[in-house]
């Protein structure tokens, strides 16, 4: 019969212990047991008391924390003015707390695999992670359910079996030549390190080689140790104990290993390595300046493509190229699978080489005409076939606003989406909010064989209660008209010249007309709101929850050093690991 270790549920303040669970529904029902602690018994902190590297007993952090040479200051200043214009007095102002986060899918399958060389996709079968605020990691909405619970002892079992038919290269040890009991022994702790993200204590490896004792051969109880493993909450969760018994609203200083946790699944996506988990041991961690030149050893890895991209695939939607619905075949020939496949791996190069090429600012990511004509991309763009980025006509491209993948996405399966599209920039890179729709209006895209082009076909949204919305997103979607449905550049809709012009209102400073896509995408690269809206987004999806007034001591800094910087994106991800909301967390209200 199957067994299952995982921690009892207990006071948020007391260390977790150790349950033996039979069958795969108690598994569940304890699981879900264990991690429901926090704020109204939610998720939320949960630990027990750890050394933390500064005792701060104020709202805000203090101390002299170093700079960092010219980047992000991480000491809090005293007080700020956000992009509202309001005042904050940072030594008053009460941060938000602190949400406990479970792994991701995206997370999870990168953190198996850097543990045990597993490859695919073992989270698969797993619930969908809800979306929340354009991302899938808000540490708010990221719940286990009963299934959840489920798909993990099946996917725990499937991965340590896997592992050890390559059991060589997952031991530190050769069992052959020292005994079985201390071979495993090492695993145990080695591993084990790895999986928790911090020391082990006496109990844990004691957990683990009880789990090892139930197999019948070293083998098999590898194997039950692994999977015992993979179905702890301290995998499953990034769990921080620092400042548990800490009374009020104060910030605490992360312990070294709990930051380099957020380190490298803020860099990676995954968990941290050997060398990252030595700094913490030997306080490497304890100071911003020794945090930031891990960050800029993560950012050299090859990991830290992968994770970055994941981050703008997210905020520009382009995973939802996997799920839009089939472009219709009569209008857009050209669309297939082997076109979404080109479209991805396009978006993905273009970003890449933006972010690691050593010019990583928001201009070029915004104006650069780049693509990759790769298969059924390279008929679209009417140039030749190439396996290298190529520079496509400056009247034509200019970012990745005018990339395939984004404007297939933002658009309709028979015709293009001027609501969508402008919608998108308005929230997306002005940061601004768009109501929604009244329930008693009927939400139809306009029947494109009407006739005429898409601006007088949506023209209708300029009138009636609808107008003042749309008003704030027509205007920026109607220049990208230059691109159907999927993409491709055009000069005529339904056999008339497009009229391109645009307008933004409502804004800080951008208000005014322009006209086509290349003039718009030259002035967000200009505007600093939408450097401010970069950051932010960069922000929120670093702390897994939505951005608050309480953020404003560590955004606004952050902010501010991205606009002086150059809006450098490679910079502002090492300037994000020296914020105060990186660097602590809050002890929420028992």
């Amino acid at each position: 019969m199957d067994r299952f270790f995982l921690p009892a549920r207990t006071p948020c303040d007391e260390k977790p212990r150790l349950r033996v669970f039979f069958g795969r529904s108690a598994l569940g029902l304890a699981l879900l047991g264990a991690v429901s602690c926090g704020p109204e018994g939610g998720p939320g902190d949960d630990g027990r008391g750890g050394s933390a590297q500064a005792d701060d007993s104020g709202a805000g952090a203090q101390g002299n924390l170093p700079g960092t040479g010219g980047g992000l200051n991480p000491t809090p200043p005293g007080a700020v003015v956000d992009t509202t214009g309001d005042m904050i007095d940072c030594q008053s102002l009460v941060r938000p707390p602190t949400p406990l986060r479970r792994l991701t899918r995206f997370e999870y399958d990168n953190s198996v695999r850097d543990l045990l060389g597993t490859t695919g996709n073992p989270s698969k079968d797993f619930p969908p992670d809800e979306i929340s605020e354009g991302f899938s990691n808000n540490g708010l909405v990221l719940t286990i359910s009963q299934l959840h619970a489920e798909k993990y002892v099946y996917a725990s079992e499937a991965i340590a079996k896997d592992a050890v038919t390559r059991l060589s290269s997952i031991l530190p040890c050769d069992p052959a030549t020292t005994s079985e009991e201390t071979c495993a022994e090492q695993f145990a702790r080695s591993f084990g390190r790895r999986a928790f993200r911090r020391a082990l204590e006496p109990e844990d490896v004691t957990a683990l080689m009880t789990a090892y004792g139930f197999g019948e051969t070293f083998a098999e109880g590898i194997e039950i140790m692994i999977r015992a493993a993979l179905l702890s909450p301290h995998f499953l969760f990034r769990v921080e104990f620092s400042g548990a018994r800490q009374e009020g609203d104060a910030m605490v200083r992360l312990n070294g290993y709990e930051t380099a946790t957020r380190l490298s699944y803020l860099l990676w996506s995954s968990g941290p390595d050997d060398a990252l988990l030595d700094a913490a041991e030997v306080g490497e961690l304890d100071t911003p300046a020794g945090v930031q030149a891990q960050a800029r050893r993560l950012l050299s890895d090859e990991r830290a493509k992968s994770a970055a991209l994941e981050f703008y695939r997210q905020w520009l939607e382009l995973n939802r190229l996997d799920t839009i619905s089939p472009k219709d075949p009569a209008e857009f020939p050209l669309w297939s699978q082997a076109m979404k496949t080109a479209m991805k791996a396009e978006a993905d190069k273009v970003i890449e080489s933006i972010l690691f090429s050593g010019d990583a600012t928001l201009t070029r990511l915004l104006s650069a005409p780049l693509g990759l004509p790769t298969g059924p991309l390279a008929s679209l763009y009417g140039v030749p076939e190439s396996s290298e980025l190529v520079s496509l006509p400056e009247i034509e491209r200019a970012g990745v606003l005018t990339l395939p993948a984004f404007l297939s996405v933002q658009g309709h399966p028979d015709q293009t989406s001027p609501v969508l599209r402008g919608k998108f920039i308005r929230t997306k890179m002005l940061c601004g909010h768009v109501e929604p729709p009244p329930d008693n209006v009927a939400i139809a895209a306009p029947d494109p064989h009407e006739g005429g082009t898409a601006r007088e076909r949506f023209s209708a949204h300029a009138q009636g209660p609808c107008a003042e919305c749309h008003q704030l997103m027509d205007p920026l979607g109607f220049p990208l008209e230059a691109y159907d449905a999927m993409g491709k550049f055009r000069t005529t809709d339904a056999g008339r010249e497009l009229d391109l012009t645009g307008e933004f209102v409502q804004t800080r400073a951008l208000d005014g007309p322009f006209n086509g896509p290349i003039e718009m995408a030259q002035k967000l690269a200009a505007a600093p709101e939408v450097a401010e809206c970069v950051a932010a987004k960069w922000f929120q999806y670093s702390v897994g929850r939505g951005v608050e007034k309480g953020d404003a001591c560590s955004l606004v800094p952050l902010q501010e050093a991205f606009e002086k910087g150059g809006k450098n994106l490679y910079e502002l991800m090492v300037n994000i690991t020296q914020t105060e909301a990186f660097l602590h967390r809050r002890k929420s209200a028992p």
